[in-house]
């Protein structure tokens, strides 16, 4: 077994009793999805009083509740497209409030540029998204690109324990950006037939060299 995957059942023995006890209790995924909610709403609170460190513990226990809804909705039978739709939609709410949190800090602080950086991965982060979402209305899939929400949490929970919250919101910014424009392109590419701009250009550089194939060595090419 790999060290993640042993990683993985450490940290799923203590969920799966979380999870069972919410199935005994017939306990409703939306719930569990609000509860998260209110959850990351005092994580927000912790890092906009620089209280980073008690931040990241708070995220990690509203990760849980929205880690946890999905497989309760599924244990109960209670998996429904409004499920699904509003379990997207809190996490939206979600992430907004972390953010916010990170700009009423840095406001405070007085510090204008990290309040910019901040807007930006947040508005990049939401971008993400809508970008996915819109695309998957037109074509049938659209996940590429690296930065999705779970690489965010991660990088938000990083940051908290390690302090360096600005230098993650840079990272978060440019990754964004670069997943945003990955899924505009890849959405083109899709509509358009799946033709890639390297096919294109592999076609183009074939008809030139045809071309100067043609053409005779010191002259141009012969007419009829």
């Amino acid at each position: 077994m790999t060290f993640t995957g042993t990683i993985g059942k450490i940290c799923m023995f203590p969920l799966s009793a979380i999870i069972r006890l919410c199935v005994a209790l017939r306990i409703h995924p939306n719930i569990l999805t609000a509860t998260g909610v209110c959850i990351n709403v005092a994580a927000a609170w912790a890092l906009g009083l620089g209280e980073f460190y008690w931040g990241g513990a708070i995220i990690i226990i509203a990760n849980i509740f929205d880690f946890i809804d999905g497989k309760v909705a599924r244990e109960l039978h209670e998996e429904t497209p409004f499920g699904g739709f509003f379990d997207s939609v809190m996490d939206r709410f979600s992430d907004i409030t972390l953010f916010v949190g990170l700009i009423y800090l840095y406001a405070e602080k007085g510090r204008t540029d990290y309040v910019i950086v901040t807007a930006l991965a947040m508005m990049f982060s939401i971008m993400t998204s809508y970008t996915r979402a819109r695309a998957e209305s037109l074509i049938t899939k659209c996940k590429v690109g690296f930065l999705e929400r779970p690489e965010r949490i991660v990088l938000f929970i990083l940051g908290a324990f390690t302090y360096r919250m600005a230098a993650v919101m840079w990272v978060m910014l440019v990754l964004s950006i670069f997943t945003v424009a990955d899924r505009i392109y890849y959405t083109w590419r899709e509509l358009n037939g799946g033709i890639k701009v390297e096919d294109e250009l592999e076609h183009r550089l074939a008809e030139i060299r045809e071309i100067r194939m043609a053409t005779p060595r010191g002259g141009r090419a012969r007419t009829r």
